[in-house]
C-alpha cells in the first residue's frame, strides 16, 4: 500500500533494466513514475513536470549526478536519493555532502527502495507543513545578517541573495533557531533532521559541516555553530524573531 498514491517520481539511470525495473515497480503500488537515461534526457523531463521525489544514479553517460542534483536544488526543494554502486562510508559521506536526502546501494532490494522513498517523502512533507502548523513559532529569524523564512524556506543573506537548503538542512537550521545558546546533543538533533532511518553519529556532523559552508564566514573556524566537545552543539549569536 503506498503512502501517497499519485506522487510522482523521476527515475534517472542509464540502465535501461534497472530503470525499467524501478519504473514497472513503482507504477504498481500507484506511484506515477518517469524515466531518463541522460542528464540532458534528464533535465528536458523535470522541467516539464513537477516531480515529489528524483532516484538519480550518480553514473551518467553525458555527466555527474550530483551536477543535476545541485542544479536543482536551486529551483525546487525536491527530494533527491543517489542510486550508486559505490559502496563505502567515504562515498556515503561524499552522498551526505552533495545534498542527497537518502543514498542506496545498488545492488538493492525494491522493497527496500520503496521503504526509503517513502521516509523521504514524510519527512519531506512534514517540514514543509511545519511552519504552518508550528503556531507559537514566528515567521522567520534574523541572525548574523542572514534571514530565514519559514513560510517560503528561504535562507537569505543581508543583500537579499537566496542559498538553497536541502529539507535536512532546513530542519537542522529550524532547531538550532529554536534553542539558542543551549547545548543541543547528537541524539536531540537526529531526531529533528532524521536525515537517514539507519543514520549514525558521523552523518549528523556531515550535516552540521555543510549547514556551516552556507552561513559561516570562515567554516573551518564556526563562530556561529560551535562545537561543544562531547556534548553536542550549540547556535551562539543573537536572534530576532519576525513576524511577517
Amino acid at each position: 500500500m503506498s503512502l501517497q498514491p499519485q506522487h510522482s517520481i523521476l527515475v534517472v539511470d542509464d540502465d535501461h533494466s534497472m530503470r525499467i525495473l524501478l519504473i514497472e515497480y513503482l507504477s504498481g503500488h500507484g506511484y506515477k513514475a518517469d524515466g531518463a537515461a541522460t542528464a540532458q534526457e534528464a533535465l528536458s523531463v523535470f522541467a516539464a513536470k513537477r516531480y515529489d521525489l528524483v532516484l538519480l544514479d550518480l553514473g551518467l553517460p553525458d555527466g555527474d549526478g550530483t551536477d543535476l542534483a545541485r542544479r536543482w536544488r536551486e529551483q525546487a526543494q525536491v527530494p533527491i536519493m543517489y542510486i550508486t554502486g559505490r559502496n563505502d562510508e567515504a562515498d556515503l559521506v561524499m552522498g551526505l555532502e552533495l545534498g542527497a536526502d537518502d543514498y542506496i546501494v545498488k545492488p538493492f532490494s525494491l522493497r527496500e527502495v520503496l521503504a526509503r522513498m517513502r521516509a523521504v517523502m514524510r519527512r519531506a512533507g512534514a517540514a514543509s507543513a511545519a511552519p504552518l502548523t508550528r503556531g507559537k513559532l514566528p515567521n522567520a529569524y534574523r541572525f548574523a545578517g542572514w534571514t530565514l523564512n519559514l513560510n517560503t524556506r528561504r535562507l537569505s543573506s543581508a543583500d537579499q541573495s537566496a542559498v538553497p537548503l536541502t529539507n535536512s538542512e532546513f530542519n537542522l537550521l529550524v532547531t538550532f533557531l529554536s534553542a539558542p545558546g543551549r547545548i543541543i546533543t547528537r541524539e536531540k538533533l537526529l531526531e529533528s533532521t532524521r536525515a537517514f532511518d539507519d543514520i549514525y553519529d558521523r552523518a549528523i556532523d556531515v550535516q552540521i559541516l555543510r549547514l556551516r559552508r552556507k552561513i559561516e564566514i570562515d567554516p573551518k573556524k564556526p563562530a556561529l555553530l560551535r562545537t561543544e566537545r562531547g556534548a553536542g552543539y550549540i547556535f551562539d549569536t543573537d536572534i530576532e524573531h519576525l513576524w511577517t
